[in-house]
């Protein structure tokens, strides 16, 4: 069930990283976060997300602005070292409290508490026409780079602020999709040097369980990019928004308050 689970979100959200919305990593780090601690679900996503980035880029990095990539993707690398590091130091945080529903006993954490915060915040500004319209400024590039580079460390967050920065630089669909993965693929390798070393050396034992897992989620991404690209036009996904709205703010809102 899990297996299943994990491989279906990863199929449908890698298919739906190629149209206006959802990023495979708002979709699928809330389903590993219900199975393993949320240091090891972001970790793992980032790794899915990364290798699945890697097939596309083979697909699409000719069309890329590589002008555009500098200007977004160096401060984004920056920025996601340092939120990655923070995730770690979050996570080294006691308990802040702990309570009992019926037989058993639930704990709130302060990486619990943030990261599911976080989920609520993105699955609402995915879902909020203001948001999704608003486009910045290409001289507010580098400052884009640095805001999607921070929270994708921290909490595996940031398409949705990617694409808020890039719509405005005057890049054709196919331009703005590959400019979008080559930028990822560069945020994704910086933040997972940092979690190899402290997240997952932090998790050892557990980690060690996530090997099934992320090989199930990395060959269903990619077969969902196959499809993605295979249909790359503009589409209505607004009843399939809000239904993953509701359900992300449901998992966000358990995190946050210890359920999960």
């Amino acid at each position: 069930m899990e297996l299943l689970l994990i491989g279906s979100v990863a199929l449908l959200a890698s298919g739906l990283t190629f149209f206006s919305g959802f990023g495979l990593g708002t979709l699928l780090m809330p389903v590993f976060a219900i199975f393993f601690p949320i240091p090891l679900a972001i970790a793992a996503t980032a790794v899915v997300h990364f290798t699945n980035n890697l097939f596309k880029f083979a697909l699409m990095a000719r069309q890329a602005n590589w002008r555009v990539v500098a200007g977004f993707s160096i401060p984004a690398a920056v920025a996601a070292i340092a939120g990655a590091t923070l995730l770690n130091r979050i996570d080294s945080m006691p308990v802040i409290t702990s309570y009992t529903l019926g037989t058993s006993t639930f704990e709130v954490t302060g990486v619990k508490s943030v990261v599911g915060f976080l989920i609520v915040l993105f699955a609402l500004l995915e879902l909020s026409p203001r948001f999704q319209s608003l486009a910045l400024p290409r001289r507010w590039l580098s400052l884009g780079g640095l805001l999607s580079g921070f929270f994708g460390g921290l909490s595996g967050n940031q398409g949705a602020l990617r694409s808020i920065f890039l719509l405005k630089t005057g890049l054709s669909k196919e331009a703005f999709v590959a400019t979008a993965i080559v930028s990822a693929v560069i945020v994704d390798a910086s933040r997972l040097l940092v979690y190899g070393s402290t997240v997952i050396a932090g998790h050892f034992g557990q980690s060690q369980a996530l090997f099934t897992p992320i090989l199930v989620a990395t060959l269903c991404a990619f077969i969902g990019a196959l499809l993605g690209k295979s249909f790359l036009q503009k589409v209505t996904l607004r009843s399939i928004q809000f239904i993953v709205t509701a359900m992300m703010f449901c998992i966000g809102t358990a995190l946050a308050v210890g359920l999960l």
